[in-house]
């Protein structure tokens, strides 16, 4: 038997928690707050543990969960729509709260302080979840979709069973409710990759405890709610809080924020750098990635040349990817994961090529750049080309600064063909390119439709038509997915468009 092989049949036969969680919860009474997807996989992994559940939401419109076929028939869960008497939450023996939902809602902070057991969704979905499974947690302003979507894709394609979700589509309770279900000797998963944001880590965790964690960045975001940056730091670094026994803390280098967090935070701790060594040094130019655990004088390369992804910046991603799943310790090693390179694929909104038209235009969708910082990353990585880069939404807080850092920008698009802002904070974009010395052409679009024509005639042959739009979507659309797709579908809806294979 290889060491890989026994590795993995070491992991696969490791002993499960001696406790069973199903029924635990018999006799108790659960809130969970916040019916979004969270908040419906917390509900079904809550009845399924035995409990009654009081369902809560502030939104009138929503469809009572006893009417809806996931949930019919079921006698012990009850829906509260609108408003809610605190009472009701504080009689609770269990309080869960979807990451959607501020704790200055429904007296959730006052309940929280007062002792009450209030959780995130996480946190409940972590504690019923087997031991032998392993945890990779993700988080970062930016880049973490990608990462934990690319760690999932390395990890199944060496043959390993892995969960894919959190902050990602599917919610961490739906895991662990599949664990509960499935028999105690061939348990459906032995890693889970978690994407956590950092509504996710507001309330203190007490069974979320990766095996590996990653910070991949920290540039202003969510200070709507944070505030501070000090206080966003604290949020992304609680997920070190319960790690112990030496496990892989990943940190991007030169970030005092996370620096001071992390400081504040963890405890026993391997540290790893982005950056840096011990930790990943990524060489762009020649795509090899260097690697260096903090637990070996070992220095390994992974070739990244293989990559098809688009964006320098995702060989770093990539790499981070690779590192951390090599830090699980499930029995891969670096010639396992250098044959999954080839075929990695990023998820939609992210880079992603639409069509080249016929006149020899690219057109790519980015609508996943919500900020400045998210923008500026993906700019740098199209260097090469020649670009029509799409500006413009609902522009996120920043600290008071009015600007929301558009500045930042200008230097790399002067580089290109030309700017086009567009939506609620298109004329605040467009003025703040153009105090700040942009000497690209810059024209103004009402909305997303009338900066798709203006780019369509922009552009020339060899050019790229970038929506990166460096803000949130709301103003115009329901999410960032929607107003990807409603770019593709104007991409692609001219005569004289045609999607074509690169």
């Amino acid at each position: 038997m290889t060491v890989a092989a026994f590795a993995l049949s070491s992991l696969s036969s490791s002993p499960l928690r001696v406790r069973s969680f199903k029924e635990d919860l018999r006799g108790q009474r659960v809130a969970v707050v916040g019916l979004g997807n969270s908040g419906r996989a917390a509900i079904d992994l809550a009845l399924a543990r035995g409990a009654s559940v009081l369902a809560i939401d502030k939104n009138e419109q929503l469809m009572p969960l006893e009417n809806d076929s996931q949930f019919s028939g079921n006698a012990c869960l009850q829906t509260i729509l609108g408003h809610c008497d605190t009472s009701l939450l504080a009689n609770a023996d269990r309080i869960v709260v979807s990451p959607g939902v501020s704790l200055e809602e429904f007296g959730l902070s006052t309940l929280l302080q007062s002792g009450r057991r209030v959780m995130s969704e996480l946190d409940f979905a972590s504690e019923p979840l087997p031991e032998s499974i392993k945890i990779l947690a993700i988080t970062g302003t930016n880049g973490k979709s990608t990462v934990t979507n690319f760690a999932g894709q390395m990890l199944h394609n060496v043959g390993i069973e892995a969960f894919v979700g959190g902050n990602l589509g599917t919610p961490l309770s739906k895991a662990a409710k599949q664990c509960l279900e499935a028999p105690t000797q061939r348990q459906p998963y032995q890693v889970a990759v978690v994407e956590v944001s950092s509504y996710q880590m507001e309330i203190p965790n007490q069974h979320f405890s990766p095996s590996v964690a990653v910070v991949l960045n920290l540039t202003p975001d969510h200070l709507e709610r944070h505030k501070t940056m000090e206080n966003y730091a604290l949020m992304k670094c609680s997920l070190f809080s319960h790690m112990k026994d030496g496990r892989l803390a990943v940190l991007p280098q030169g970030n005092d924020f996370i620096n001071d967090a992390f400081g504040k935070k963890a405890r026993e701790c391997n540290v790893a750098w982005i950056g840096d060594l011990p930790g990943i040094k990524v060489d762009a130019a020649a795509k090899v990635a260097t690697f260096k655990f903090p637990s070996s004088e070992l220095v390994t390369n992974l070739q990244l040349g293989t990559l098809k992804a688009m964006g320098t910046h995702n060989f770093i991603n990539a790499a981070v990817a690779a590192f951390s799943v090599l830090g699980l310790d499930v029995g891969i090693d670096n010639d396992s994961i250098h044959n999954t390179i080839e075929s990695l694929t990023l998820l939609p909104h992210r880079m992603q090529i639409v069509c080249r038209d016929a006149h020899g235009v690219t057109w790519v969708d980015d609508s996943k750049a919500t900020n400045v910082e998210s923008t500026f990353t993906g700019l740098m990585g199209l260097k090469e080309h020649k670009l029509v880069v799409l500006l413009g939404g609902l522009a996120k807080v920043m600290s008071g600064n009015v600007s929301n850092g558009f500045e930042k920008l200008v230097e790399l698009l002067n580089d290109h063909r030309g700017v086009i802002t567009f939506g609620s904070s298109g004329e605040m974009i467009y003025k703040t390119l153009c105090d700040s010395g942009l000497s690209t052409p810059c024209v103004q679009a009402t909305n997303l439709e009338g900066a798709v024509n203006c780019a369509r005639s922009m552009a020339r042959s060899g050019d790229t038509v970038l929506l990166s739009p460096g803000c949130a979507s709301f103003d115009e659309f329901r999410n960032f997915e929607h107003r990807g797709q409603v770019f593709q579908k104007l991409a692609l809806s001219s005569s004289e468009t045609l999607p074509l294979p690169l």
